[in-house]
């Protein structure tokens, strides 16, 4: 997937795609998966389907823990 197909997916700007993608300081874990091509950076669905799922149940595990 491009930086436009991503986008339209999260249903987010094209520049958050950018910006999580190189957090610098942020661990590996927390930016979005993806891979560069030269200058180019693309994306596997199921990846990212894996990290947003990661993601919403380490929200839900933060929340129960309040």
């Amino acid at each position: 997937m491009t930086v436009d197909d991503v986008a339209a997916w999260l249903k987010v700007s094209r520049s958050w795609v950018y910006e999580h993608t190189r957090a610098r300081g942020a661990p590996r874990t927390d930016r979005l998966p993806h891979v560069k091509l030269g200058k180019y950076v693309r994306f596997e669905r199921r990846q990212l389907s894996a990290f947003l799922e990661r993601r919403m149940l380490d929200r839900d595990a933060s929340h129960v823990h309040q």
